[in-house]
């Protein structure tokens, strides 16, 4: 049975943000493109790794975002693709798939391959138990990191960063830098499309009441799966960028300490608004980088300022940029 509207309570502008938001985009585009330009003219390389940093956990970020604020799925285990597409492309280039056209696709092949398995097995549950089996899985692959001794175990291994079209290499900062820009806008627009969709609109109202579209004929269970197979798979495109910008993995990318570091980056941002994972990204990183220069215990400090940022701006930060409607 086809749906003929909107799921009850679902508002278009709500997935999508409001048009000045649009226009803020797009400024921050234009702004994005000439700032490695600018940050190299004044000699400052560290502020471009920095961007290419926010850019690839805003990545991270916004999958999850896809399934926790469209999907009501609340994953506690979502380092577990960011950790496999990082260990994935490092073991690839280290067998020497060093060129981005065959290792990219097999890793992301992998990390959709593992997110149909959990996808499958969590999908199944609800609510604490969702949240329980998603970290369970998560915490499971992070010890079989930890045990893998030809593999650097505990202490990680170096990566082979990969070679792009062209003649280029992501061990050059900028080339990284537009690789991570021109990434992170695929993602936003690929969320955009799917959120502006028939697939959004019923991934909402599966979400707001699964009970009830089930009943109206709605395949709850197949769109919940897509979904958290495409969040899996550009989380492990994160995970990708994030292996080559360090230029080591460790078993810390699968940890379940990613995990709620990219639960608070969503909440800050805004939960079910496109530009949440990018502000959340850009607000948890300057604060992290801000007060570690101040003192060593700037995870305490970082903690009370993101619940006083949480307790004021209920709707995250995107929400001070347009009211929701609906």
């Amino acid at each position: 049975m086809r749906p003929t509207n909107k799921p009850h309570g679902f508002d278009q502008t709500r997935s999508l943000g409001e048009p000045r938001a649009w226009v803020l985009g797009l400024f921050l585009g234009v702004s994005a493109l000439a700032y490695p330009l600018v940050m190299g003219a004044v000699d400052q390389p560290y502020f471009i790794t920095f961007a290419s940093r926010v850019f690839v956990f805003a990545l991270a970020a916004t999958s999850l975002n896809l399934i926790l604020g469209y999907g009501g799925m609340v994953s506690f285990g979502h380092a577990a693709f960011v950790g496999t597409g990082a260990y994935a492309t490092a073991i690839l280039a280290q067998a020497g798939w060093v060129s981005a056209w065959a290792n990219w696709p097999l890793a992301l092949g992998v990390c959709a391959l593992l997110a149909s398995v959990i996808g499958v097995l969590s999908l199944r549950t609800r609510g604490l138990y969702f949240i329980m089996i998603t970290l369970a899985f998560a915490q499971m692959l992070y010890y079989l990191a930890v045990s893998l001794r030809v593999y650097g175990g505990e202490d990680g291994m170096p990566v082979r960063r990969t070679l792009l079209p062209f003649g280029l290499e992501l061990r050059d900062e900028i080339v990284l830098y537009y690789t991570s820009l021109l990434v992170l806008a695929l993602a936003l627009l690929l969320t955009w499309r799917l959120v502006n969709a028939r697939f959004g609109w019923i991934l909402r109202a599966s979400s707001e009441n699964p009970t009830r579209a089930a009943s109206l004929g709605l395949p709850v269970f197949y769109y919940q799966l897509v979904a958290f197979v495409l969040a899996g798979t550009m989380g492990g495109m994160a995970g990708i960028l994030l292996a080559n910008l360090n230029g080591w993995v460790s078993p810390s990318f699968l940890s379940w300490h990613l995990s709620g570091q990219l639960m608070m980056m969503v909440i800050l941002g805004g939960v079910a608004r496109l530009w949440g994972g990018v502000l959340g990204a850009v607000a948890y990183l300057f604060l992290e980088t801000l007060l570690s220069e101040f003192t060593i215990h700037w995870q305490l400090f970082l903690g009370g300022l993101l619940l006083l940022s949480v307790l004021a701006v209920k709707k995250g930060l995107s929400g001070l940029w347009g009211k929701e409607r609906g």
